[in-house]
Formats: structure tokens, C-alpha cells, sequence
């Protein structure tokens, strides 16, 4: 059984994001999303770790991240955090796509 590892340092990052935006701004809700989306994106990578071919979970978590992120990131312009966020979570649903397709 191979662990994978890119999924659970993608969902550390995910959760360690909302940490620094409740610590540095007092955001609740970034503390909220990044950890119930950190829980699904280390949940789904214990799925794709079980089976390669489990992906719905980690690719539902940065599908929406992808998205939500992007859409902040073309309103306001930052790289942080929402730029890189949102880079992060599309390489992630790509990478999950090309699993399948080897």
C-alpha cells in the first residue's frame, strides 16, 4: 500500500492555511474551511492510499477549493493566500485526474 503523501501534505497545507488566517486576521471562518476542508482532503488521501482509484473525496475537497479560491484570487487580485490556494488545489484536482488515466 503506497501512503499518499502529496495528498496529506495538500491537506496539512490546507488546515495549516486556516490556522494562519484565524491567528493573523481573527477569521473564524478560515479556521472553519480549512479545517473541515484539511479533514476531507486527509480523508480522501487515506481513501487514494487504500486505492488509487478512490479519488471522489480528494477530488470533490480541491474541485471546490479550485474554484472558490480562484474566484477570490480574480476578485482581489492577492497571491496570498487565495493565489496560492487556488494553484495549489488545481494542480491537486489535475493530479487526481491523471491518476486515473494511468
Amino acid at each position: 500500500m503506497a501512503i499518499d503523501w502529496l495528498g496529506f501534505g495538500y491537506a496539512a497545507a490546507i488546515a495549516l492555511g486556516g490556522f494562519m488566517g484565524y491567528k493573523r486576521k481573527g477569521s473564524v471562518m478560515s479556521l472553519i474551511a480549512g479545517l473541515v476542508f484539511g479533514g476531507m482532503s486527509a480523508y480522501g488521501a487515506f481513501n487514494v492510499s487504500r486505492d488509487p482509484t478512490d479519488i471522489k473525496v480528494s477530488f470533490f475537497a480541491s474541485g471546490i477549493l479550485a474554484v472558490v479560491m480562484g474566484m477570490r484570487f480574480k476578485k482581489s487580485g492577492k497571491l496570498m493566500p487565495a493565489g496560492i490556494m487556488a494553484g495549489l488545489s488545481l494542480l491537486m484536482t489535475l493530479r487526481l485526474l491523471l491518476m486515473l488515466m494511468v
